[in-house]
């Protein structure tokens, strides 16, 4: 069931529950997604990435997502992800996502701002809910303690209070210590929790923590407990689909392709279904 944004995310925060937020990028992604949520009882914002624009279309994004979140029962959003520039996520909302993000963060605060406060001032006039970012959440190559100044790299409670209220975004994410993708050596980031519970006491709106993938479930079901409300997910969805792959291929020595893409699916479902759990229990 296609679902806003701002209602999933306000009953998570106040009963306490994080979302997760995975990023599909063709139809069998997007199933697996919302058949795990449908089986579980679950809401998801089943997201989109503009970065991925060259696997499948906007367009067929919209459809895909659109068709897939009112095929059940379950609460879903359809979300455009790290949204990259006003045209594009213009054209989100008006083929039909009901959620967008507005990465602006690269920018100086007040240009964050003025482009967040952009994309707000459309989106709302459409009934569509708004992310935004402050704060530096990188690759996997940098983290907070191989930067010069933590300070450039956290999330500061005073920029990031007077960004909600000179900008209107629904939700905000946020900069503990967490990084894009996979995380060197595999291991889990020390993440700043004095600073999220900072931020949860002072920002009125859903916290948001990107670069999920590798976290660790112990740190996540922390940040949830502290004040994180949605989880974003993307590698760890992908890392399992190959491994699942190259799995069944190894064992059964599979020569048909559907066989392979069942088994890549199989990856996926489990690893949704472990976020679901984890961050609603």
């Amino acid at each position: 069931m296609l679902t806003r944004t701002k209602e999933i995310l306000t009953e998570a925060k106040k009963n306490h529950y994080g979302i997760v937020a995975p990023d599909f990028w063709d139809l069998n992604s997007a199933r697996d997604y919302v058949r795990i949520a449908e089986e579980l009882n679950a809401p998801i914002l089943l997201s989109f990435a503009q970065a991925h624009k060259h696997l499948i279309s906007l367009e067929e994004a919209a459809a895909v997502g659109r068709l897939m979140a009112e095929s059940v029962k379950a609460p879903i959003a359809l979300h455009l992800d790290h949204g990259e520039d006003f045209d594009y996520i213009r054209r989100a909302i008006d083929l039909g996502f009901n959620s967008v993000m507005i990465d602006a963060s690269m920018h100086e605060f007040k240009e964050n701002v003025r482009l967040t406060k952009e994309v707000v001032d459309y989106a709302h006039a459409k009934g569509v809910d708004v992310e935004a970012e402050i704060g530096h959440v990188g690759g996997t190559t940098e983290s907070p303690t191989e930067m010069e100044s933590v300070a450039n790299v956290y999330t500061t409670v005073e920029e990031a209070t007077a960004f909600v209220e000179q900008t209107g975004a629904d939700s905000l994410a946020v900069s503990i210590g967490t990084s894009h993708g996979v995380y060197k050596n595999n291991k889990n980031p020390e993440l700043n929790f004095q600073r999220l519970q900072e931020l949860a006491a002072n920002v009125p709106v859903p916290l948001v923590l990107h670069g999920g993938s590798g976290t660790g479930d112990d740190n996540l079901k922390r940040c949830v407990r502290e004040g994180i409300t949605k989880v974003n997910v993307f590698t760890e969805f992908t890392t399992a689909a190959l491994a699942h792959a190259a799995k069944a291929v190894r064992e059964e020595q599979l020569k048909s392709y559907m066989r392979v893409q069942q088994a890549a699916d199989e990856g996926i479902r489990s690893v949704i279904s472990h976020y679901i759990n984890l961050l609603t229990k």
